[in-house]
C-alpha cells in the first residue's frame, strides 16, 4: 500500500483514471473564497414556491394538492422525445440526435424538509419511485438517470427538496467509461467488479462510514471530492427495480444515517450532487454490473469553504487533500442524530 501521508496516486476501478492524492496539503492557509452557508429556516409551505403543492409553475402548470412523492414533466427539459437531427460522421465535427425525457420529482409535500429530515417511512416511498420511474423509462430508452443536486452551490435552482429523472436512447460519458470497465472486468475474473471490490471495503473497514444488513456505504479508494461517498449493495443487484422491499427499507435507512452524518458534519444543510448507476437497458447481459450511488459533496474545510475544480484538476487530473480513509473517520465521528432536531 502506498504511504497516506506523502502525495501518491489512486486508480478509480470504475472509470480507470486517475487521482492525486496530497494528504501534506491540509495544512496550508485558506484566504480564498469562502461561500454563505444558505439560511435554512424555511416554511413548510410556500405560496410562491413553483414545486409546493397547489402553487402555479413557471408555465402556468398547477400542481395538484399531493403528499409524499411527485413527479412531473420538467417544464424545461434537457432532452426531448423523438428529436432528430441530421447526423454527421466527419472525423473532425462528429454528431447524434438526442431524445429523451426529463422529470421533476419533489421528494415530499414539505418545502422545509431534506431527504434526512424525511421519516423513514418517507425515503422508502421515494426509493420506491426512484425504482418505479426506472423501470417504466427503461422500457423505452437505454439510460435512465436518478439524481438529485442539493443546495445552491451545486446549481438547485429550487430550494423545495426535489430529484430529476432524464431518461435517453444514448449511453452518457461516465457510464459508457464505468460500462466498459465493468464488463473488461468481468471478463477477466468472471465476477462484478463492484462486487468484488465491497468484499474488500468490508474486510478492510477503513473507508466505512455506514452499513445495515442489506448496504454499506464508503468514501471509495479513490474518491475525488473531499467527503465523497459509494453506496452499495451487499447482494448483487443490476437496477433499482431488482431490489426486494426488504431492501429498499435498508436504503431508506441507510440514506438517512448517511446524509445526516454530512449535514452534522459542519452544522450545516449539505450540498452535494447524488446519483445512481445501474445496468444500462439493452441486449447485453447485466451480469457485470452492480447498482451503486455516487454523492459528490463539495464543502472541505467547513460550511463556507468548498473544493474547486480548477487549474491542475481541469488540465491534467483531479487532486485532493485529505485521504479517503481520513474523510471517512471524521464521518463516522458525526451522528446519526439530525443537529436540526436536536436543536428544535
Amino acid at each position: 500500500m502506498t504511504d497516506p501521508e506523502h502525495p501518491h496516486r489512486r486508480q478509480n476501478a470504475l472509470t480507470g483514471e486517475w487521482i492525486l492524492v496530497s494528504p501534506h496539503r491540509t495544512k496550508r492557509p485558506w484566504q480564498g473564497s469562502q461561500h454563505s452557508p444558505q439560511i435554512e429556516n424555511r416554511p413548510p409551505y410556500h405560496p410562491e414556491c413553483y414545486l409546493c403543492p397547489r402553487n402555479s409553475r413557471a408555465v402556468g402548470n398547477r400542481n395538484p394538492d399531493y403528499t409524499g412523492p411527485y413527479v412531473f414533466s420538467n417544464d424545461f427539459p434537457a432532452l426531448l422525445p423523438g428529436v432528430g437531427v441530421p447526423e454527421s460522421e466527419h472525423p473532425l465535427f462528429q454528431a447524434q440526435s438526442a431524445s429523451g425525457t426529463c422529470r421533476v420529482l419533489c421528494f415530499s409535500e414539505r418545502h422545509d424538509l431534506t431527504l434526512p429530515e424525511l421519516e423513514r417511512a418517507a425515503i422508502e416511498r421515494v426509493v420506491q419511485v426512484w425504482a418505479e420511474q426506472t423501470e417504466e423509462l427503461g422500457e423505452r430508452y437505454r439510460w435512465v438517470q436518478i439524481f438529485e443536486n442539493k443546495g445552491e452551490l451545486m446549481g438547485c435552482s429550487n430550494p423545495h427538496p426535489h430529484g430529476q429523472v432524464w431518461a435517453s436512447d444514448f449511453l452518457p460519458n461516465e457510464v459508457s467509461k464505468e460500462d466498459r470497465r465493468q464488463r473488461d472486468y468481468f471478463q477477466s475474473h468472471r465476477s462484478p467488479l463492484l462486487s468484488d471490490y465491497a468484499v474488500h471495503e468490508l474486510a478492510m473497514q477503513d473507508r466505512m462510514v455506514e452499513m445495515n444488513d442489506h448496504w454499506l456505504a464508503v468514501v471509495p479508494w479513490w474518491a475525488v471530492w473531499p467527503f465523497e461517498t459509494l453506496i452499495l449493495p451487499k447482494r448483487h443487484a443490476a437496477r433499482l427495480p431488482d431490489l426486494s422491499w426488504d431492501e429498499q427499507a435498508a436504503l431508506a435507512e441507510l440514506l438517512r444515517d448517511l446524509l445526516t452524518r454530512y449535514d452534522n458534519l459542519f452544522q450545516t444543510s449539505f450540498p452535494y450532487s447524488m446519483g445512481w448507476h445501474g445496468a444500462p437497458f439493452s441486449s447485453q447481459s447485466t451480469q457485470p454490473w452492480m447498482l451503486h450511488a455516487h454523492i459528490y459533496p463539495p464543502l472541505l474545510r467547513s460550511a463556507s469553504v468548498r473544493k474547486f475544480m480548477v487549474g491542475y484538476e481541469m488540465l491534467a487530473e483531479a487532486q485532493r487533500d485529505i485521504t479517503a480513509e481520513h474523510a471517512a473517520a471524521c464521518l463516522r465521528e458525526c451522528s446519526t442524530s439530525h443537529y436540526r432536531k436536536a436543536t428544535a
